[in-house]
Parts: structure tokens; C-alpha cells; sequence
């Protein structure tokens, strides 16, 4: 009777400090905000370029926004202005060319943050095909993707800046398995991408000159676009996006080693933890650049994208001239000056 009597008020009081915790809790679940949908349509599947995005289940760095982030695939950049413009997303992953053929048709955007400042595109040939520059392309029969995608593009304005055009070479359709076609010598010269290259160069490719695009015009492969109503009625929230984006962006500059190892659960692409590496030390060297060293990521260099806008213009791929200061958004990105 004695232990009934010691252990009894024990054990209310233990019930009592359960139910309190339990009570407690739900109050503080209760008052937790609701996370606000957020939906980014991408150019691509989720593979491993994009770690710092996929990793939000693990790092939460949009939901300490207060966003509860969706990636919406896609097949390429029009892909995911389409998907922006029918409402399906709030944000576009997008490449300048695709904002730039959405603007000429009258689509009203803004541009709000340079993903990738650096031109990531190049053309490739064998060693010991003797070609080095771009001029040495006349003449030559040059692989690209598709003749809607970056690749064509790019060797367009590369051909351009040394005055030649689409005339003056060969264009041949490859496909995305562009290097076949180059080692087994259909073509001369394949446009790729960087990561494109250390994919063929992992699998073998063997020697070769490379022309980076950059060096001749540099300027943003990739940006953050919105439909131009959600700019104006929905700053907070996209400032919100940016925030936790940058932050994602820095996390995969920091933290490289910790990004190859989560993409190998996160991206579909992601089984070799050594390429991981390779591609997101890629990615990061693209994501930066004197600009954003001074400013901060994602700050829009208003000079190199209205160079790219004025080369579309004089390649026909676009119709009209392009002011590329009415179309960003640069309240939305936080100088750090």
C-alpha cells in the first residue's frame, strides 16, 4: 500500500507533464504557417546540374522561405516558358534565346535572375582535325543538337563575331548524342555544352580542340522568368524564391563533396559520385562571375544581355529589337555593396 501511494502521484504526474507536451505541441503546429505552393518549370528532368534545387527535401532552404517548392520537368527552355505561360508554374528556367523568341511574339515577361552569368556553350573538334578558332570552321560540317536548340544558336553568334554565317558551314542535326557523330567523323566540329563535354570526355572521347563561346561573347545561358503580372502583384513572394534559391546556390559552391553524394539519391543521373562532382564544380564555376562577386548571385548584367539580344536580332532569330532594361526585374535581387 505504501509503494501504491509513492508511485500513484508519480504517475499522474508523469501522465500530466504527457498530456501537457502533447497539448503543447499541437498548439504549436496549429499556429505553424502554411507553406505556400511554389512551382518552378525547368528545361530539364532532375539530373544532377541542379542538385542545389533537388536537394530541398534534405536542406529545406525554400521552405525556410515559406514555399513548398515543386520542380515541373521539361524538354529544353521554350518547354518551360510554355509551362510558365499557361499557368502551370510561377517561375521559368529558361535560356536568354527562349525569353528573347517569347518576347518577340508578344509574350509579356520579365528576366529576375541570372542563374548561370557565364556562356556555358562551345564548339569541339578532334585534335587532329587543325581546328582552333572560328574562322576555321568555313567550310566545315558542324553537328548541334536540333535547329531550335541553344547549341544552333550559339554557333550562330560564335560564327557571327567573325563574320560568317550559317552559309558559309554545314549544319548537321546529331541529337543529344552529338559526339558519336564527331569521333566517328561525320562531322567536322559538334556545338555542345560544358557539361555536355565532360560527359563525352568521361566516356572516352579522347583529344580535342574546344572554342568556347565566351570568349568571343559572354553572356547568361540560363535565367529565372516570370509572367510580367506576377512581378508586379508578387514581390514578396519571388523574393522569397530568390532568397532561398541563392542560398541553395551557395550551399552547392560551399558544400560541393556534399552535393555529389546527395544526387546520387536525388538525381536521375546521379549514379557516379566522381562525375557528380565533376558536373557540379561545372555548375558552380557558370553560376559566378565578376559581377556577381561584386553584387551578390544572380545580379542581371544589363550589358551582355542586350549584346546577346541585339546578335539575335541581327540573325534573324528574332524580328525586332529587344530593350532588355524594360524587360528584367532588379529590385529583386539584394546587392551585397
Amino acid at each position: 500500500m505504501t509503494l501504491i501511494r509513492t508511485l500513484f502521484p508519480r504517475c499522474l504526474a508523469t501522465l500530466g507533464a504527457g498530456i501537457a507536451l502533447a497539448l503543447v505541441m499541437q498548439a504549436s503546429w496549429a499556429q505553424a504557417p502554411e507553406l505556400e505552393k511554389f512551382t518552378l518549370a525547368g528545361w530539364s528532368k532532375p539530373i544532377t546540374e541542379i542538385t542545389n534545387l533537388l536537394a530541398e527535401p534534405d536542406m529545406g532552404f525554400f521552405r525556410d522561405q515559406g514555399l513548398a517548392l515543386s520542380y515541373l520537368p521539361g524538354a529544353g527552355g521554350g518547354d518551360a516558358l510554355r509551362n510558365l505561360l499557361s499557368g502551370q508554374a510561377d517561375v521559368a528556367f529558361t535560356d536568354p534565346g527562349s525569353f528573347f523568341a517569347a518576347l518577340d511574339k508578344g509574350a509579356k515577361l520579365r528576366a529576375i535572375y541570372d542563374i548561370y552569368p557565364q556562356n556555358v556553350f562551345n564548339v569541339v573538334s578532334l585534335a587532329s582535325s587543325g581546328i582552333t578558332k572560328p574562322s576555321d570552321l568555313k567550310g566545315k560540317r558542324i553537328g548541334v543538337y536540333s535547329l531550335s536548340s541553344g547549341t544552333r544558336q550559339n554557333l550562330q553568334i560564335l560564327l557571327q563575331q567573325v563574320g560568317l554565317g550559317e552559309a558559309d558551314v554545314t549544319v548537321v542535326v546529331t541529337g543529344l548524342l552529338n559526339f558519336i557523330p564527331l569521333i566517328q567523323r561525320q562531322v567536322d566540329a559538334t556545338a555542345a555544352t560544358d557539361t555536355g563535354l565532360a560527359l563525352a570526355r568521361q566516356r572516352g572521347l579522347g583529344a580535342v580542340n574546344v572554342i568556347e563561346v565566351a570568349k568571343y561573347l559572354n553572356y547568361s545561358s540560363d535565367l529565372f522568368v516570370v509572367r510580367e503580372s506576377t512581378y508586379q502583384h508578387d514581390k514578396d513572394k519571388l523574393r522569397r524564391f530568390i532568397a532561398a534559391y541563392r542560398r541553395s546556390a551557395e550551399w552547392m559552391i560551399s558544400e560541393p563533396e556534399r552535393a555529389a553524394q546527395l544526387a546520387v539519391r536525388r538525381a536521375i543521373d546521379g549514379q557516379d559520385p566522381a562525375l557528380n562532382a565533376e558536373i557540379i564544380a561545372i555548375r558552380n564555376r557558370a553560376s559566378v562571375s565578376d559581377l556577381t562577386r561584386r553584387l551578390g548571385l544572380g545580379v542581371l548584367d544589363l550589358d551582355t544581355l542586350q549584346a546577346a539580344a541585339d546578335a539575335y536580332l541581327k540573325l534573324n532569330l528574332i524580328s525586332r529589337a529587344i530593350t532588355i532594361r524594360d524587360v528584367v526585374g532588379l529590385d529583386l535581387t539584394p546587392r551585397i555593396e
